[in-house]
């Protein structure tokens, strides 16, 4: 991240690696979104699942947001019917901050104010078009810093009493 929350290519012909992981509810959505991010210039890392067979999204999501917290993809989007889950589950890993985001406006937000470096999806909770819409609103955003950046200090403090 550069220091304005703006997402920076460690070498300029690199693309930006995003982590994709979903259950099976999520899992078309997240097909749609890979060939999306894909035709943007990112690099999409596919964690799963890879059918609409029934899983347990934890699994999926967990190496999804190891992957953002090793450095491994820059940023990640998970996907399941609400996306509630599988926030949950990804925030469970060390220095990863999931929103789960409803339309364009929550997903700037979450970028600019929380500079969530995962975004969750729900599937079942829009069309697809708002889908890439608010993805497309979150890359595009930069985060503030300042006093979000304090709230965001003030997080970790409480991640550590844990």
């Amino acid at each position: 991240m550069c220091a304005s929350g703006c997402v920076e290519k460690l070498r300029p012909d690199a693309p930006i690696t995003i982590s994709l992981a979903s259950d099976h509810a999520g899992f078309p959505l997240k097909e749609t979104l890979k060939n999306h991010l894909e035709s943007k210039g990112y690099a999409a890392l596919d964690f799963g699942t890879w059918s609409e067979e029934p899983v347990d999204y934890p699994r999926y999501v967990r190496a999804a947001a190891l992957s953002v917290a090793s450095g491994e993809a820059t940023l990640g989007i998970v996907i399941g019917g609400s996306g509630n889950g599988e926030a949950i589950a990804a925030n469970k890993i060390k220095s990863i901050r999931c929103a789960v985001c409803w339309n364009a406006k929550s997903a700037r937000l979450a970028k600019e104010h929380n500079n969530a470096n995962m975004i969750a999806l729900g599937a079942r909770m829009f069309p697809t078009e708002e889908a890439l819409r608010i993805v497309d609103a979150w890359l595009g955003a930069e985060f503030r810093g300042g006093r979000h950046q304090a709230r965001i200090d003030m997080i970790e403090e409480v991640a550590i009493e844990r």
